[in-house]
């Protein structure tokens, strides 16, 4: 079963930019979708669930919930280990796992699918 196998724990890079954070230790899922289990090592920064500026209405239902879950997507997105549909089917399962609101989970999943290849690439 899809599971975060440690908490997360994340310091601000700069104190003046609320958005870019960094992982104090390593944050491990357990992916059944992608059938292996993920490691973000300490060190690794985050933006968490960045939505662009011009969604403010989306930013204000979406800031906040899956932390853990964006933190992994943002590894994912980063290094591709994986192929980016793969690492938005991961971030779909582990916001499921983080037990965020069943109505909030597309609004994460098909905003990556439809503006993360800016980021992807």
């Amino acid at each position: 079963m899809s599971a975060f196998l440690s908490q997360l724990s994340v310091r601000r890079v700069d104190q003046r930019d609320v958005g870019k954070w960094v992982l104090n230790e390593p944050l491990v899922y357990q992916s059944d979708v992608a059938g292996q289990v993920i490691t973000v090592p300490a060190g690794s920064s985050t933006d968490f669930a960045s939505v662009p500026r011009w969604l403010p209405l989306a930013f204000a239902w979406l800031g906040g919930h899956g932390d853990s879950a964006a933190a992994v997507h943002d590894w994912l997105y980063t290094t591709k280990p994986v192929t980016r549909r793969m690492a938005d089917m991961v971030l779909r399962e582990a916001l499921r796992a983080s037990y965020v609101a069943r109505w909030r989970i597309p609004l994460f999943y098909w905003g990556v699918r439809l503006f993360g290849w800016t980021h992807w690439r």
